[in-house]
């Protein structure tokens, strides 16, 4: 896997909002980051960007996200189905070949349109019902969890300089991961079965840390991953909490080694091949 090429400037937009989020330690983070400037323009006005036209002049395109629920509809969460113009003008970008970084919860969004899923890799469910054509139970969460996050490929670019494993304090999923379709990164020591994590459904609907009457299939300890997304190449990245993985070393080199690979010419060829 080619080198990444540090220092080079980049000019990258991130989208936030649709779940809270601490914006200035999470932009904090993106100060440190040199050479990459951020814009961060939150939803639902990003959506107007997120095109050929809106994203011209920048480079790759982070996803911090999580449109397309209504958390106060009567059956929570509701799911809002994206306006077609705003799904036409991202397939367009991606089949233009922009590279993206999806991280954290940005999994979770636009739940009523089935190929995001698909363009991302998995799936954070947060009430039961259909999914690749099978029924799946709402996925589990569980906040500051202590692991050891251990790189699976350590050839490849976005783990470049990072150590064999680290360790993160940060909330993890128990959700749906499209093996199928990613080529691994990193993965963890945590378990990820039923038992140590909570329901989503239970927690919007008013019971927090709750998990009795919930059954959910053991699941993948895979926690970042890249993958073909139509043309472009797609980083997930499954941690991303809050301020104590902003902070961490390794977890900014990731960010920065993502952003870089996403948007370069290696990554560009590898997506359309």
């Amino acid at each position: 896997m080619p080198a990444i090429r540090y220092g080079e400037p980049l000019n990258v937009l991130v989208a936030a909002k649709g779940h809270p989020y601490l914006r200035d330690p999470f932009m904090a983070m993106f100060d440190t980051l040199p050479g990459i400037a951020c814009t961060l323009v939150e939803q639902p006005a990003v959506q107007r960007l997120m095109n050929p036209d809106g994203m011209r002049g920048f480079d790759a395109l982070v996803l911090y996200d999580m449109p397309g629920l209504d958390f106060a509809a009567p059956e929570r969460p509701g799911y809002v189905k994206p306006d077609p113009a705003f799904k036409d003008g991202l397939l367009a970008l991606l089949d233009q070949g922009k590279g993206v970084v999806a991280l954290h919860h940005a999994i979770a969004g636009w739940p009523a349109w089935p190929e995001y899923a698909e363009l991302l890799g998995g799936r954070f469910l947060y009430r039961p019902g259909p999914l690749r054509g099978a029924d799946r139970p709402d996925s589990g969460y569980r906040h500051d969890v202590a692991h050891t996050v251990s790189v699976v490929d350590p050839t490849h670019a976005v783990v470049a300089g990072l150590p064999a494993s680290f360790p993160l304090t940060d909330e993890i999923y128990l959700s749906e991961v499209f093996e199928d379709l990613i080529y691994p990164l990193l993965g963890s020591d945590a378990a990820f079965t039923r038992d140590g994590f909570y329901s989503a459904s239970l927690a919007v609907n008013g019971r927090m840390f709750a998990n009795d009457g919930w059954a959910h299939a053991d699941g993948s300890n895979l926690v970042g991953w890249t993958k073909k997304a139509r043309k472009s190449p797609l980083v997930y990245l499954q941690p991303g909490d809050g301020p104590t993985t902003y902070d961490d070393p390794n977890y900014r080199r990731l960010i920065e080694n993502a952003i870089r690979w996403a948007a370069s010419p290696e990554a560009l060829t590898w997506a359309r091949a």
